[in-house]
């Protein structure tokens, strides 16, 4: 099969890695990718919402399908695309059509999902500018601290969650009066917070039948000890010690089974992965939030943990018949360290040479950030080309020996600016000892 990944992350590069390993693979190739993914296939120059530019491509080379990383050409219904073009609609499309896309694309519609289908999930609101004062009054029947989402995309950065009630009011004036984060913030969902440890669990479906991956827990603040600024991510561990075979199956009972149903009663056809951003309440799980996609940098933990053929996984998914497919987990942990650059997440310089890269032992690379530059009559050098630069991931039977592999490495790679969080995974070292 010839295979077409849309992305440049680190999450693209995961599949490109693990793409690459199958038998029923022809050609790879990867658009835009980054200097990692240039070693799994071949990179094309298109960007992800560049729908007309992507047909070429696919019709030119004989392209089987289209595995979609990023949320924003799904939102944009670059499914519904395919679908609606003779030349394409054979093509199979990993990633759901625009109107399932809406599960990550408004945290409003996501929000009356859950309601309908009585799914766990935080007390809401929805408001917008004509309605923000009676937000400033709700917001006033809430304990801090408070939740406001942006209803649409926003890069990972629309999510707020100020201490105190004039912080909180102050923002929800920014978001909808001020339009703090564009169109995406013409609605706020105000929610109740909710006190726990955050997980994801990743579901990848084809309509019917589904396959549970591993759960990681991912590091969102750039600071140890979870402080400062919201990032993409900073790090992964996968599995998570909380999250038990009793814990999962109440996700499975209470989250997944009835999202899939959901779904299928209001006739929604969702081929593609389904990302349950969950906090853990005293034991019983509650939605933060639905992504239609795989997490970045959980990907590079949970796919490195799949044994089986991915791509024979994604051929389910296209023709329906998931649950006739294998599907084998490594028991082993793994672990990912990500490598920012300095001043990540706020204003950063790309360019940076990296070097280390080549003498990295015991550990994956896996390129997030990375352009290859052109250096005439020698080795081709590699640079930094955004805020999130390389995540470094490992395996280990125990999740320390596993994070002391990415360490070790964090050190051997260097570049201009380079930081990381040396603290993750300690957050969970408290339940191992209790187990």
């Amino acid at each position: 099969m010839n295979i077409l990944i849309l992305g440049s992350g680190g999450r693209e590069h995961a599949f490109a890695w693990k793409l690459s390993q199958s038998k029923k693979l022809n050609k790879l190739f990867i658009a835009p990718g980054n200097a990692g993914t240039s070693g799994c296939g071949t990179n094309v120059p298109i960007a992800v919402t560049d729908f007309e530019a992507i047909k070429k491509f696919v019709i030119d080379n004989t392209i089987n399908m289209v595995v979609v990383g990023p949320e924003d050409p799904l939102v944009k219904g670059i499914h519904d695309y395919f679908l609606a073009d003779e030349q394409l609609r054979n093509i199979s499309v990993i990633g759901p059509e625009k109107e399932g896309a809406q599960l990550e694309g408004s945290k409003d519609f996501s929000k009356q999902f859950m309601m309908r289908h009585g799914i766990p999930t935080a007390r809401y609101e929805t408001f917008t500018k004509d309605t923000l004062n009676k937000g400033l009054k709700f917001l006033e029947t809430l304990q801090p601290p408070y939740v406001l989402k942006a209803d649409g995309l926003a890069a990972g950065k629309g999510v707020v969650i100020p201490n105190t009630l004039e912080e909180a009011q102050k923002e929800l004036n920014e978001m909808l009066a001020n339009a703090k984060f564009g169109n995406a913030s013409a609605k706020v969902v105000i929610e109740e917070f909710l006190k726990g440890i955050e997980l994801s669990v990743f579901v990848l479906t084809d309509g019917n039948s589904y396959k549970i991956l591993p759960a990681a827990k991912d590091y969102k603040r750039i600071g140890e000890g979870d402080t400062g600024l919201n990032t993409g991510g900073m790090g992964a561990v996968s599995p998570v010690p909380f999250a038990d075979a009793a814990f999962i199956k109440k996700v499975e009972e209470r989250i997944i089974i009835p999202t899939i149903n959901g779904l299928k009663q209001e006739g929604i056809i969702y081929k593609g992965f389904i990302f349950i951003g969950l906090m853990n309440v005293n034991g019983n799980p509650y939605v933060i939030e639905y992504n239609v996609r795989m997490g970045d940098p959980e990907t590079e933990v949970v796919i490195p943990r799949i044994k089986s053929d991915l791509l024979d996984l994604f051929e389910g998914v296209a023709n329906g018949n998931l649950n006739e497919k294998s599907f084998e987990l490594d028991d082993r942990f793994a672990t990912t360290v990500m490598l920012v650059a300095g001043g990540y997440p706020e204003e950063y310089k790309k360019g940076d040479i990296i070097t280390g890269l080549e003498t990295v032992k015991d550990s994956i690379v896996f390129h997030a950030g990375t352009a290859q530059l052109p250096t005439p009559n020698s080795q081709p050098q590699i640079a930094t080309n955004g805020g999130r630069v390389i995540a470094i991931t490992s395996y280990g039977n125990t999740m320390e020996e596993a994070l002391r592999k990415s360490f070790t490495n964090a050190e051997i790679i260097q570049y201009q600016g380079k930081y990381y969080r040396g603290d993750i995974g300690k957050d969970l070292k408290s339940y191992f000892s209790l187990s």
